[in-house]
Formats: C-alpha cells, sequence, structure tokens
C-alpha cells in the first residue's frame, strides 16, 4: 500500500489499514531480531537523532537499537545533556540540530504536542516518543503487535485498562489504536484518575476492577504517574493496591487465557501483583521484545521506505 505519512505524530493519524499496514512491517522485521548477526543495511547512511527530555529505559534504548539494526548513524541526546538547561528554547535547539542534517529526529518531551510543534518547523520527519500526557504512538503499536500475536484477531477482543488514565499518554494512543482495529475497550480506574469525557475517545467507562476484568481477553494495568501529578490523588498505595491491583484471585474474573500487559515501569506490589508480573499469562517481555520491531517499522517508514511518499 502507499503509506503517505511524513511524521509519525499519534495514532490519531493512522486508519485501521495503515495500522495493519504498520504491524505487518514490524513483523517482517521481527526475525532480522533473532539472527545472530542482527543487522540489515535498510536505512546505511541516514542519520537519526534521539532527543529525550524525559528519562526512559524502554523507548530510547529499543528507538537506538532499531536505528542501528537498521544500520543508521543513531545519535542520543538527554534533556540534561542539550542547550535547554542554558535557557535555549526547544525550537532552537531542533533547528540547530536539524543544520546538521539529519533524516529523522525521534523526540520525547514533557509537554503535550511538543512533536506536532517540531513536525511543522522542520523539514526532517519527526517521530514522537511520548508528549506530554498527549500520545505515545509507538507504545500502541507495540501493544497492538503483541496482542495479535497472541490472539490471533484483535477485532471484537474486550480490552481492560486499569489504573491511573488522567497522566497517561500510553492510555490515549490505545484506545484510538485499538478502536480502530475493532476491540472493545474499557476503562477503570480511582475517580481521581479519570479524566472528564473519557467516553468521547471511544471506550467503556466502568466502575469498579471486577467489572472491568469480567472475561476480559486483555488486561493492561498502568502505574500511579507520580511524577506527574500535581498533588496526592489516592490515600494511599496500599489502598490503592487493594481497590485497582491486579493479583491472582483477581485476574480469575478475566477469561482464562487472557493476557496480561504492562507498559513498564511495574511498581510491583501495587498495581501488580509479583505473581502476575511473573506469571504465565504475563507478555510483558513480549511487549519489549516487539517494541524494537515496531520502531524499526516507524523508522524505516518516516526514512522513505519503498512506498512512501510525502504528506
Amino acid at each position: 500500500m502507499n503509506f503517505p505519512h511524513r511524521h509519525v505524530l499519534g495514532i490519531k493519524q493512522f486508519n485501521a489499514e495503515e495500522l495493519n499496514f504498520i504491524l505487518d512491517t514490524a513483523e517482517s522485521f521481527k526475525e532480522i531480531n533473532t539472527r545472530k548477526i542482527k543487522k540489515v543495511p535498510t536505512l546505511r547512511g541516514r542519520t537519526i537523532i534521539n532527543l529525550f527530555f524525559e528519562a526512559s529505559t524502554r523507548t530510547r534504548t529499543s528507538f537506538e537499537i532499531a536505528g542501528k539494526r537498521l544500520s543508521a548513524d543513531t545519535v542520543n541526546i538527554s534533556g540534561s545533556s542539550s542547550s535547554v538547561v542554558k535557557g535555549e528554547t526547544l525550537e532552537d535547539t531542533a533547528r540547530n540540530i536539524e543544520a546538521m542534517h539529519p533524516d529523522i529526529i525521534v523526540m520525547r518531551h514533557g509537554a503535550s504536542g511538543a512533536s506536532d510543534y517540531l513536525a511543522t518547523r522542520l523539514d526532517c520527519a519527526v517521530v514522537n516518543a511520548g508528549d506530554g500526557t498527549h500520545e505515545h504512538p509507538s507504545q500502541a503499536l507495540l501493544d497492538a503487535l503483541t496482542i495479535r500475536q497472541h490472539k490471533g484477531e484483535i477485532a471484537g477482543l474486550k480490552v481492560a485498562i486499569i489504573g491511573d488514565i488522567t497522566h497517561s499518554r500510553v492510555v490515549r494512543s490505545n484506545i484510538d489504536c485499538l478502536n480502530k482495529l475493532g476491540a472493545d475497550v474499557r476503562i477503570c480506574g480511582p475517580k481521581t484518575m479519570l479524566p472528564p469525557g473519557l467516553e468521547r475517545l471511544g471506550c467503556r467507562l466502568v466502575s469498579n476492577l471486577a467489572e472491568a476484568l469480567t472475561d476480559a481477553d486483555v488486561v493492561m494495568m498502568l502505574r500511579i504517574q507520580r511524577e506527574r501529578q500535581g498533588k496526592t490523588l489516592i490515600p494511599s498505595l496500599r489502598e490503592y493496591s487493594r481497590y485497582f491491583g491486579l493479583n491472582e484471585n483477581n485476574l480469575k474474573l478475566a477469561k482464562p487465557d487472557a493476557i496480561v500487559m504492562h507498559p513498564g515501569p511495574m511498581n510491583r506490589g501495587v498495581e501488580i501483583s509479583t505473581a502476575v508480573a511473573d506469571g504465565s499469562q504475563n507478555v510483558i517481555l513480549d511487549q519489549v521484545e516487539n517494541g524494537v520491531a515496531v520502531r524499526m517499522a516507524l523508522l524505516y517508514l518516516a526514512a522513505g521506505g519503498e512506498t512512501q511518499s510525502e504528506d
């Protein structure tokens, strides 16, 4: 198919056919990651800048690995080592980087819309690695790939997403992605962590954990993002775990073959018990593995691919 997008800014820009095309492309890259020599010349001569203004382990590392496995020249810049700490604006920092002629800037930033802002001002491709509480498109895509890997089809599946919904960029991208692929998405969390107007995103809000888990095919747990909270929104972590934590007992409410997911990092004993996190139903490390393949696909497509035309 023709992939018409120059930038990867959010799931909102893709239709179902394009989402499946990205997932299919990622599938084709998965085999590379199992080879003894994990490198192909696909992006040889291309330069990728990973510009991360927020802490990251999985996303930053997998984007770096993805670029290197495609033979791109990959450079990492953290917020603490950039001139932003000296008072330079984001736009000036990005323009100075662009003057060195990279092909792609992969950026994570604490401000919602930061990637969209740069995409309208730079000539190189921009890939959103997470912006504020807005979107995290590559996470939603790797989650979809993992679900498809274990369930075959996403359409018709009952997916429960549980936790700190207000502060999660992952949940917004996942709701949009899973809806477009035909899943039934239900959301659950403390009332203090549920933003108004959730239903307009195309999900169903349920009142308690038991209702969320009942007959679920997929259970996705989210951590409490205390670094984004201006004030305490729950009485205690112990109480949160009691009412919204996933454990071996309440997981039995889901379907027997339900899979358990988590975008990481996990807070064991808070939103998920160690028994479940290490149990047979968890596919968390599969998510991490699929993250490399998905990000390889996104870099390949953002760099031009074989079928891409500009927006």
